[in-house]
């Protein structure tokens, strides 16, 4: 859903100065209680980019095909092309109900 991954560099609350060996330096040590806040304030996706593109005529698909007759040795052929040029992505949709980011620094599991 969505797709995107992580894009931040050293984003993970619970690490020290960003490595995983090296000692941590006075001053800039980490503690399990402060964590960082997100960008957005909240852990959950209510939007994402849809897949989907209209066409010339106002329809809305994944994907757009035309068919095409192909004639060999005489014989009529029908062919799927598919077609790529003048499509007009969908954008921003909402979703029905919020994800969670990908991003999200916590495990949740069921105790």
């Amino acid at each position: 859903m969505g797709g995107s991954g992580s894009k931040v560099k050293g984003y993970w609350p619970f690490s020290g100065s960003g490595g995983g060996d090296e000692p941590t330096k006075e001053g800039k040590e980490q503690t399990l209680a402060r964590v960082r806040s997100f960008r957005n304030g909240t852990p959950f996706v209510f939007t994402r980019r849809s897949s989907m593109y209209f066409d010339e005529d106002g329809d809305l698909a994944h994907e757009f095909y035309e068919e095409t007759v192909v004639t060999k040795n005489g014989r009529k052929k029908a062919k799927l092309k598919r077609i790529q040029k003048n499509l007009i992505p969908q954008g921003i949709i909402k979703l029905d109900h919020p994800c969670l980011n990908v991003d999200f620094p916590v495990i949740i599991c069921e105790v």
